[in-house]
């Protein structure tokens, strides 16, 4: 009798510490596609460029051959790669601020209490999500310098001196793809206004017993309220600006006389078409360290101008 006391209690415990295993087991087997997608994905061509950034590999028959810095060394004789680097710090000064300042007048705009307005959301958004190399098609046909629906408009209002050689001016290429970039502002647009609504009604009514005007209420109360959503906003508008390819490799190819060569252009083109990897490699680490260290930059200055309603423990509220 003491003995089948004893027994009972010892195999309830294995009994649950198999079904713990086995529900771990099971866990580990439904997260697994994930796992092994991100290792193989992911994980393991971020160690693999790492590794390529210090060899020489063409990308043929022959080995990665290890060269050290040599790769980082070149890159500071690339005059090629000086320009795509100017090239991409003029858009993201242009598009950065320009898509943020639309973005957020557009939400104010689609902030309002009137008829139809999930329409007009949805008008607004619909550009964001249609594929890039799409996009781009449509803006080569409406930039076009001969036939383009800009220029026609243009020709019949001023006649040929108002067509705009947009595509093929090195004065006027690279403000094309900036023009053209803010046509994706739907996203940034749907977050700035998920913001919006979430600033408290009672901060608007207390500005209007002090007499504030919409200007006066916009700068004191909605922007101060904003500022985590700008704050975000502005980091991956500048990362994304960073990494802009697409229209720059549809519509010109870096041209004309590489005024819009962007950085990840001529990155692909060192890597897929000269077949230099390694050296592609190391233009890509050398993107990732400019990103990082501005995205530092930002967190650090954050501090000074990010307002936070509601500080979690030991968060300074407001400027530091």
């Amino acid at each position: 009798m003491a003995e089948s006391t004893l027994t009972r209690p010892t195999s309830s415990r294995a009994g649950a510490r198999r079904r713990e295993l086995w529900r771990n087991i099971e866990g580990y087997l439904f997260a697994s596609p994930f796992v092994i997608g991100f290792v193989w994905f992911a994980l393991g061509p971020f160690a693999a460029s790492l590794y390529l950034a210090f060899t020489q590999y063409e990308m043929r028959a022959e080995l990665p051959a290890f060269i050290g810095i040599q790769n980082f060394q070149d890159m500071a004789a690339d005059a090629d790669l000086r320009r795509s680097l100017v090239n991409t710090v003029y858009y993201t000064v242009a598009h950065v601020p320009g898509t943020l300042i639309l973005a957020f007048f557009i939400a104010l705009l689609l902030n309002q209490k009137v008829k139809g307005m999930p329409l007009y959301r949805t008008m607004f958004f619909v550009p964001s999500v249609v594929a890039g190399v799409a996009t781009a098609i449509l803006w080569l046909f409406l930039l076009d310098t001969n036939w383009g629906l800009i220029n026609t408009i243009f020709t019949m209002i001023g006649g040929e001196t108002f067509r705009v050689p947009w595509l093929t001016s090195t004065r006027w290429a690279m403000p094309s793809l900036i023009l053209m970039s803010f046509w994706r502002l739907g996203a940034p647009m749907i977050i700035f206004l998920a913001a919006l609504q979430g600033v408290p009604e009672h901060l608007y009514e207390a500005a209007d017993i002090d007499g504030a005007g919409r200007w006066a209420k916009i700068r004191h109360v909605t922007i101060p309220q904003l500022t985590p959503t700008i704050f975000l906003l502005t980091v991956l508008n500048i990362i994304g600006s960073f990494q802009v390819f697409t229209d720059a490799f549809i519509i010109t190819e870096g041209g004309p006389a590489g005024a819009t060569l962007v950085y990840l252009l001529h990155l692909y083109r060192q890597a897929f078409r000269s077949f230099h990897m390694g050296y592609g490699a190391a233009m890509g680490w050398f993107l990732f360290m400019i990103v990082l260290i501005l995205t530092m930059i930002q967190l650090w200055l954050s501090r000074r101008w990010v307002y936070y309603e509601a500080a979690m423990p030991g968060q300074k509220v407001g400027g530091a």
